[in-house]
């Protein structure tokens, strides 16, 4: 019978026989002997450092030697297995005996519960990074979040700018902005580490979901609808007339009246289409400055001449205006609620400004984060881009708060200008000696101006229709 390779130790030359060698893979646990008994000395070595070579027992005299095929014995681990039971101190230990051994791979593996593939693993992490990597290594991806400290920190600054915005409505701002993509996940990890908490609202039951249309294309659908607001300094309601397309969100035209008049509601569509072009229908409720009981409305007749298909939705049912009445919501919670308005022409600007802001600059969930103004101008580009510059890139805060208050400071002379002040009303009158004067309004409802700033709103770009009012008792 052929003989193994000699295995060489440091305590010398050990020769094994093929049945012995036979018998220890048959019977892992039985001792392995040796012509200086260096496996049981060996067995003590790796046992004081390891604890993980079993203690060799006696074979019984009578049991017979295993004949026939090999049989290896099956490991008592895999690669991975047990490693979590094992330091990197008792992993190197293994690895040097198995070395000094001289014994194969599998052979040895199945001695001390095992796989071959476990101790090559180890032989080539111990040649690439030494001691440190027999180390456990972490398991799954890093905890936290793997943005971009800028990305992070726009995430923090834009809550703590707008604290009412959750955070789909930040990831959204943040994937127009290159450079800072982040999913509404990664914005609510990146808030909570924060130190912020989401706030649980109580469930509510819904109704039944709601069939949901939208038209394919620009101009095909607008939609009409009103809104009344307070003016609170005046104590008085005006009213709000918007004409909004269907496919887009984008409001073409707008109106602030003192009255619900049907003829500024005209208007209001003449400057629309004036500006944007007829669509092919306009969709608005049964109001009766749209409808009327008998007959055709002035409005009606309007849009039959203008060659434009006049549909209305049934009485008590808002949910066909939806895209307005979404719109209505939207200006409420974002302006009028805590606006404070000077008179009907400071409520027309600001309110304007607002829709400014609205059309291209706002993210539309509905749109899947795009603004209105990219869907209506999909096929002009150049068109939406020259209108865009029009917009006041603050034209969200004036619509808030109004115009920036001038800083007021007294002063007795100014070189060798003589000055006076006096009150009329409400406001404070600045005279210089030469006779100028100039009024500075001390309850006006805007934040102040910085240094060399003039107070001012700029004009809206949404088309305004009806900016005189109509005489009373005028058509409805």
């Amino acid at each position: 019978m052929q003989e193994d390779p000699t295995a060489t130790t440091s305590e010398g030359q050990v020769g094994t026989q093929a049945e012995s060698q036979t018998e220890m893979k048959n019977a892992p646990g039985v001792e392995a002997t040796s012509q200086e008994g260096s496996a049981t000395a060996q067995e003590e070595h790796a046992g004081a450092g390891v604890g993980a070579v079993t203690a060799a027992s006696k074979a019984d005299p009578g049991d017979r030697p295993v004949r026939g095929r090999r049989m290896g014995s099956k490991p008592a681990g895999r690669e991975g297995e047990g490693r979590g039971t094992l330091t990197s101190a008792q992993r190197l230990l293994l690895l040097d005996t198995w070395q000094r051994s001289g014994l194969p791979a599998e052979a040895f593996a199945g001695m001390v519960g095992l796989s071959k593939h476990t101790l090559y693993l180890w032989k080539k992490r111990f040649e690439q990074l030494g001691p440190a990597g027999l180390t456990d290594q972490p398991r799954g991806a890093p905890k936290g979040s793997r943005l971009s400290e800028a990305t992070r920190r726009a995430i923090v600054m834009l809550k703590q700018a707008h604290s009412e915005w959750g955070c789909e409505r930040i990831a959204e701002v943040l994937w127009r902005s290159e450079g800072y993509e982040a999913s509404a996940g990664a914005v609510s990890r990146v808030l909570k580490e924060e130190g912020y908490e989401a706030e649980e609202a109580p469930s509510v039951s819904h109704e039944p979901v709601q069939r949901r249309f939208e038209r394919a294309r620009p101009n095909q659908l607008w939609q009409s609808d009103l809104f009344t607001f307070l003016l609170k300094r005046e104590n008085r309601r005006v009213y709000l007339v918007v004409f909004l397309d269907d496919h887009s969100r984008f409001v073409v035209g707008f109106g602030v009246h003192a009255t619900p008049s049907g003829a500024l509601v005209r208007e209001v569509l003449e400057a629309g289409l004036a500006n944007y072009g007829p669509p092919e229908e306009v969709l608005t409720d049964n109001g009766p400055q749209y409808q009327t009981w008998r007959g055709k409305s002035a409005f009606s007749r309007l849009l039959e001449k203008r060659g434009i298909r006049h549909l209305v939705s049934r009485p008590r049912h808002p949910q066909t205006l939806g895209k307005v009445e979404r719109f209505w919501g939207t200006l409420w919670r974002e302006c009028l609620e805590a606006a404070v308005f000077q008179d009907l022409s400071d409520a027309r600007t600001r309110v304007g400004l607002f829709i400014d802001y609205y059309n291209f600059l706002r993210p539309h969930q509905g749109l899947e984060g795009l603004v209105p103004a990219d869907r209506y101008f999909e096929a002009a580009e150049e068109v939406r881009r020259t209108l865009q510059a029009r917009v006041a890139e603050n034209a969200l805060d004036l619509a808030r708060h109004g115009v920036p208050r001038k800083s007021f400071y007294l002063t007795g002379k100014v070189g060798e200008q003589a000055i006076a002040l006096h009150a009329e009303g409400e406001r404070v009158i600045l005279t210089t000696g030469d006779g100028r004067r100039e009024e500075v309004d001390l309850k006006a409802s805007g934040r102040r101006a910085g240094p060399g700033v003039e107070p001012g709103l700029p004009e809206p770009v949404t088309p305004q229709g009806g900016t005189m009012e109509e005489p009373a008792g005028g058509e409805p």
